[in-house]
């Protein structure tokens, strides 16, 4: 199931001479990090990022990660991000995608357990969340994110 992600999506997305944004290539770098970054754009939401062939998969959820077992988060799954977007922090100017304040909420690497189309098994260890975490595909790009009781 592995394949390289596209960037096109959002490339298209960005004028770079007006977002400090990353522009950022698909590249393996052979690690399994990940990265929560709070969004203050025209609603506050979280960008939820795992880095996973050779860019960062992306989901928006629009209520704070769970922390907990049994608190389900909806995430929905947005264009992929180059990975040098892991660090980025910053503010998106008025008038450009994505306008607003991006702050690291955590980060850290994860284990993928498993994988498929709809349904990705996977342990993080960040500064905030911990544990194991399953993102399972409900339609579209529409997905159902939430910490595993074990």
């Amino acid at each position: 199931m592995a394949q390289k992600g596209s960037l096109k999506e959002y490339y298209e997305k960005r004028e770079f001479t007006k977002t400090p944004e990353p522009k950022g290539e698909a590249k393996e770098t052979g690690q399994s990090r990940f990265v929560i970054q709070e969004h203050h754009a025209s609603r506050l939401h979280w960008d939820f990022r795992l880095e996973l062939d050779g860019v960062l998969k992306s989901w928006a959820v629009p209520k704070e990660p769970p922390q907990s077992p049994g608190v389900k988060r909806l995430a929905v799954q947005t264009e992929d991000h180059p990975v040098d977007y892991i660090s980025f922090e910053g503010s998106i100017p008025e008038g450009e995608y994505g306008a607003g304040t991006v702050k690291i909420w955590d980060s850290g690497n994860y284990n993928l357990e498993s994988r498929d189309e709809k349904k990705l098994v996977f342990q993080l260890r960040g500064k905030k969340l911990q544990g194991r975490y399953v993102l399972v595909n409900t339609r579209g790009n529409q997905w159902i994110f939430f910490k595993s009781k074990n």
